[in-house]
């Protein structure tokens, strides 16, 4: 009795293209894995010697300048840190709110462009017209809020309570 596999023409064809496709496909998840994502980035530039959480608690320790450490980019809207390259052109605006360009690898951003962001209006520009509701549900507008001294307005992003 003969107990020999002796594979067909079929048979060994069908195993060529599956270890192709295997190879393909092990190939495509490897390169997924290494890609790089153009985009913009907003945040604040701090110490990576600071975590995610002490960056959230808005620690000093974050702002300071500590030897060894590099610049990174604070994301606060998903409470990302992530490691700018090259750090050249970041290294003055330590603790500042920044916009960055680049390209983002794994956790680092490959910048090719950092401007810094300008928060609220500038002293004695005019506020631009809006209509809101208020916490009662009435229309609030520019008009409508204005006093005989002028008006204060403050708007912030997010409460984390």
């Amino acid at each position: 009795m003969n107990l020999l596999f002796r594979p067909t023409t079929s048979a060994k064809r069908s195993i060529l293209i599956l270890a192709t496709l295997y190879s393909m496909a092990s190939g495509a998840v490897g390169a997924q894995s290494t890609s790089t994502k153009p985009g913009s980035w907003s945040g604040i530039l701090l110490s990576s010697a600071c975590n995610a959480d002490e960056a959230f608690a808005e620690s000093p320790d974050c702002t300071k300048s500590i030897p060894g450490a590099k610049l990174a980019l604070y994301d606060d809207t998903n409470r990302v840190m992530y490691g700018l390259s090259p750090q050249e052109s970041i290294t003055a605006h330590l603790g500042d709110a920044v916009t960055v360009r680049g390209t983002l690898g794994e956790d680092t951003i490959q910048l090719t462009s950092v401007e810094l962001m300008s928060i609220g209006l500038a002293v004695g520009q005019e506020a631009p017209a809006f209509s809101v509701r208020d916490q009662l549900g009435r229309i609030q507008t520019l008009d409508s809020l204005k006093g005989s001294n002028g008006t204060v307005l403050l708007f912030f992003r997010s409460a984390d309570w």
